[in-house]
């Protein structure tokens, strides 16, 4: 099915509809002041593990998926290679061909250095652009992907810490016209800079894993659809998260983990106020958009117009399970919550993953905790392939 657009409402409404998981709130929500970036397809969970923990891999233990996560994790992975292929179809309640793709690999160079890269493609299916009523109908395939690579390093015999540089396109508009203005493809460049601590001890017999993860994530230059100096900040993220493995017996082992996110660019400033209170509109832009990238990360700690209770609102975070069976069989289950005032996004998830001779199969799904959200029936399939056993 086709999903027309008209570019009359010019090139933010194409914008906000991909960033739909968080934008939908507003109409439901009394005093909305959520937090909209470019390039939001940087921030969808791209692999079926995470996404079957409620979003949940920082502090996990690491896999070929790790570099969305925490790239840190790779010099601690067991192997010396090994390559992962994601796809999720999103938004399938509203559009039929909106996917994700996402394709991950890692090579060690040795006991202490891995390197790894991906490749993160989103897709918003054809869409019908039209200048005007009268106009031809100019059928085109919107996309945005992102290309990585990182290095990563064991520093001690507990932490690793890791390294890695982004180049992002975005081809929303195609080259169309939007309400008069040429637009072009948007890119930018950035960087993760992330740390990895993972610890294995003894506890009444039993063999327990305790790490925790910290990742700052797409450090990096704002990007722009059009010559002028408007310019957009990408999803500057910081994620921080602990998890716990220990074995129930010599069969079964459980891992419980958590993550915290918080966006590090400008909160929006709030509209005017009437008799003392809210009007419940956002200003977008204005001085948010003046702001160099350095002063939006620094200021996104103490920028919210209600303070410090309202910056504690901006913070996601997430509880993931994993449960295995002989190593060979899992099942996963989690939940994601998001302040109603800044998003909204409240959902259970749950997935299963099953370990054959040389591939790995995961995948989860998304039940989403209110009614009419556009993240209702998410899928996820990942398929891992273990290099080294297919070596051998």
């Amino acid at each position: 099915m086709n999903q027309k657009l008209t570019l009359i409402t010019s090139l933010l409404a194409i914008l906000l509809f991909t960033n739909m998981e968080t934008s939908w709130a507003q109409s439901s929500t009394s005093g909305a002041n959520y937090i909209s970036t470019a390039v939001p397809f940087l921030t969808i969970t791209p692999d079926s593990r995470a996404g079957a923990m409620g979003d949940v891999g920082v502090a996990t233990s690491p896999d070929a998926n790790s570099m969305h996560w925490n790239p840190a994790k790779f010099a601690m992975i067991d192997g010396n290679y090994g390559v992962a292929a994601s796809y999720t179809p999103w938004l399938r309640d509203l559009v039929e061909d909106m996917s994700l793709a996402y394709l991950t690999g890692y090579y060690r160079l040795d006991k202490n250095q891995v390197i790894a890269s991906s490749l993160r493609y989103f897709t918003l299916g054809e869409i019908i652009f039209l200048e005007s009523q009268d106009a031809t109908p100019i059928s085109r395939n919107p996309n945005e992907w992102a290309f990585d690579i990182a290095y990563s390093r064991r520093l001690t015999d507990n932490i690793s810490g890791a390294i890695a540089f982004r180049y992002i396109r975005s081809d929303l508009t195609q080259a169309q016209y939007v309400a008069g203005v040429e637009t072009q493809a948007g890119n930018a460049f950035a960087a993760d800079i992330s740390v990895y601590y993972q610890k294995e001890f003894t506890r009444n017999r039993k063999d327990m894993v305790w790490s925790w993860g910290l990742n700052i994530s797409n450090i990096g230059s704002k990007i722009s659809y059009t010559t002028d100096d408007e310019k957009e900040f990408i999803p500057t993220n910081l994620r921080f998260g602990s998890a716990l493995k220990f074995e129930l017996d010599q069969y079964n082992s459980l891992t419980i983990a958590a993550d915290f996110n918080k966006l590090l660019v400008p909160t929006p400033a709030n509209g005017s106020l009437q008799n003392g209170e809210d009007d419940g509109t956002v200003i977008v832009g204005g001085q948010t958009s003046n702001k160099s990238v350095m002063s939006g990360i620094f200021g996104s700690f103490s920028d919210a117009p209600g303070g410090m209770s309202e910056e504690f609102k901006e913070m996601t975070w997430s509880l993931g399970f994993e449960y295995w069976y002989q190593n060979q069989f899992a099942l996963r289950a989690g939940y994601y919550y998001e302040n109603e005032e800044k998003g909204n996004r409240k959902y259970y998830t749950a997935g299963l993953g099953v370990k054959l001779n040389m591939f790995d199969l995961d995948f989860s799904y998304l039940i989403p905790s209110t009614q009419n959200n556009p993240l209702k029936n998410t899928l996820r399939f990942t398929i891992t392939a273990n290099i080294d056993k297919i070596v051998k």
